[in-house]
């Protein structure tokens, strides 16, 4: 009779310990080089200005859940030295979105909204609040005010 045995113990056997994958080390990517349609962003970025779009309460206190909590939503515009892009922070993320901060953004995404992009970060991501930058924000280049149009392209066979 065969026994099955973990896979705690054949890893042991095995002589396969240690061979774990490392964490990779984070690729910090630009404002200015965001395109539609990407996420797995790393960014550091200052805010410049955030403002409130949503902030509403719970329909029925009594009931607890998710789907029961404040709801707030803000529009903060980020950038750094090369670009500034609109960023969309959700719930507790609008509390680290405070103008004049400095803030990593890790696993970031591009949404697109009425044809223009927006960054956000959900819950696959993360927000870390950072030293303060000495770059000032270059908000000439806004990469929120490019409006993009989805165009199907139809290949001849």
């Amino acid at each position: 009779m065969a026994t099955k045995s973990s896979p705690a113990t054949t890893q042991q056997q095995g002589g396969a310990v240690g061979n774990k994958p490392g964490l990779r080390k984070p690729v910090f990517v630009k404002v200015d080089a965001l395109k539609p349609g990407t996420n797995g962003h790393t960014l550091i970025v200052k805010v410049v200005s955030s403002e409130a779009v949503l902030n509403k309460k719970p329909r029925n206190p009594k009931f607890r859940g998710p789907q029961n909590q404040n709801s707030k939503i803000a529009e903060c515009l980020i950038g750094d030295d090369t670009a500034a892009i609109l960023f969309t922070a959700r719930n507790e993320q609008v509390d680290l979105m405070k103008p004049g901060n400095t803030v990593i953004l890790r696993n970031a995404k591009i949404d697109m909204f009425k044809g223009s992009m927006r960054l956000a970060v959900d819950k696959w991501g993360r927000i870390e609040v950072a030293e303060p930058a000495k770059f000032e924000v270059k908000e000439d280049n806004n990469l929120s005010l490019v409006e993009y149009e989805l165009v199907n392209v139809v290949e001849d066979s």
